[in-house]
């Protein structure tokens, strides 16, 4: 019985000791928990806490009315090389994709046909020459037989006859020459304007048709033209149909958003919208003597008309959409956020251009605007400040000292 009670009295103290154990690893437990809420209480916001929010204080700007549109460049003159004659092609006087001047010659199709062409109708004139004077000589003849009556009138005027014949034919054989001349001159095909030579369609020795054969083109770079189009919604912000008289500048945006260093001018105007696109079709010149233009380019093309003062310049980010419109966060006296609904113009750079809406020095909020409600206090700030958030030197000094609250 002893043993039994010594060995019981064992067991309950062994049981104790454990049971304390669980109770300071319990309390323990509860004290992280509480210390954790108690921080987690400590470094949530409030609800009526202000959100900081960087804002942009209004100045009137004054800025282009201008539109934008993707345009192409375009030869002012491209010219298709064909020869006027038909021959055996026999050299290539240029250098494929060189510049030629105007009047160069660039091709020679084999002359000697037309050659012998022209010294047949030289001999065929000097042969109407001759009878000319032939019967020239017999009308002289017949004249003065016919003064003395020693023949009839008939034969006089025959005579006669037969001599404007021949003059007629004598001119019929000079245009034979003339014409003659030309075709042997179209033996040397030369370039009709001055510019950059394109590549041969044919090989030297091959057999060209006359009017038909393409033999290179030749497309002049300077001046170069700029092709582009602008919706009837465009031209109605401009203030209507563009004309060579109400554009004030063209200017050209490069592939690389380099702009080009000089401006053009309109030169084409359509007088009427076209009622498959819904747009006028324009043209520009540009003056391009560095050849940085090459046709066929894709470029942006911005014409500016005019200028409109009393403007503002907002971020793009700040500016958002909803049913009703787009609008912007305006912080108040209150500072507080409030819902301002506004009409913008155009782009320029980063920003929008709005037209109506705001006044003069007020703040409009450029970011933290997925936070921020219509009514919501906030802690406004300019761009290159950034106020810390309340507690945060607190939380830091409490992580550095290692001590749980």
């Amino acid at each position: 019985m002893g043993v039994r009670v010594t060995n019981q009295g064992n067991i309950n103290s062994k049981g104790l000791g454990s049971s304390k154990k669980i109770v300071v690893a319990m309390m323990a437990a509860l004290a992280l928990v509480s210390c954790g809420r108690t921080e987690q209480q400590a470094g949530a916001p409030g609800g009526n806490q202000a959100m900081p929010v960087t804002v942009i204080s209004l100045e009137p700007t004054s800025v282009p009315i201008s539109a934008e549109a993707v345009a192409q460049t375009e030869g002012a003159r491209e010219v298709e090389i064909r020869p006027r004659v038909g021959g055996i092609l026999l050299k290539r006087l240029y250098d494929e994709g060189s510049s030629v001047k105007e009047g160069q010659v660039l091709f020679q199709i084999d002359p000697v046909p037309y050659q012998i062409a022209l010294a047949q109708a030289q001999a065929q004139l000097a042969q109407q020459k001759a009878k000319i004077e032939q019967t020239q000589r017999e009308a002289d003849r017949l004249q003065g037989l016919l003064e003395s009556k020693s023949i009839s009138q008939r034969e006089y005027d025959n005579a006669v006859s037969d001599n404007y014949v021949a003059k007629a034919a004598m001119q019929q054989a000079e245009a034979s020459v003339r014409e003659a001349e030309l075709n042997l001159s179209y033996t040397k095909v030369t370039a009709p304007v001055g510019g950059v030579s394109g590549r041969f369609q044919f090989s030297e020795g091959a057999l060209v048709s006359a009017n038909d054969s393409l033999l290179t083109t030749v497309v002049q770079l300077s001046p170069i033209w700029v092709r582009f189009s602008l919706s009837d919604n465009e031209l109605e912000q401009l203030g209507g149909r563009l004309t060579e008289k109400n554009v004030q500048k063209i200017s050209l945006t490069l592939s690389d958003g380099k702009e080009y260093n000089e401006n053009g001018k309109l030169n084409f105007a359509a007088s009427q919208i076209d009622p498959t696109l819904g747009t006028q079709q324009l043209r520009a010149t540009f003056n391009n003597a560095d050849r940085q233009l090459i046709p066929g380019q894709f470029v942006r093309a911005k014409v500016t008309v005019g200028q409109r003062d009393g403007v503002f310049l907002v971020p793009q980010i700040a500016v958002m959409n909803s049913q009703q419109g787009r609008f912007v966060y305006v912080v108040n006296e209150k500072n507080e956020a409030s819902v301002r609904p506004v009409v913008t113009g155009n782009w320029i750079g980063t920003n929008w251009v709005i037209l109506k809406g705001l006044n003069a020095g007020e703040k409009v909020v450029i970011d933290n605007l997925i936070k921020i409600r219509p009514g919501a206090p906030v802690q406004p700030h300019p761009p290159a400040e950034t106020p810390a958030a309340e507690g945060a030197p607190q939380k830091a000094a409490a992580n550095s000292s290692g001590k749980l609250a």
